[in-house]
């Protein structure tokens, strides 16, 4: 997470809505990153889409079948 701290900061740099209320001439800022929302997570429906079926055609076996033979040969 970032942060970044300025001291002595003069108040008259501050935006009006954070001037308010403050009585000295300088002040230390400190930003901070916020943390993102968690996101969404996915259904299962969602994963299974994205999901490679788990078979293989007839013909893509017969394919892997030959290319292997012939490595070995």
């Amino acid at each position: 997470m970032n942060k970044i701290v300025r001291e002595n900061y003069p108040v008259s740099a501050l935006p009006a809505d954070l001037r308010e209320g403050l009585a000295g001439p300088v002040v230390t800022v400190t930003i901070e990153e916020g943390e993102q929302p968690p996101k969404q997570r996915p259904t299962l429906d969602e994963i299974f889409a994205r999901r490679q079926p788990p078979f293989r055609s007839k013909e893509e076996i017969d394919a892997e079948w030959r290319r292997q033979r012939d490595e070995w040969e």
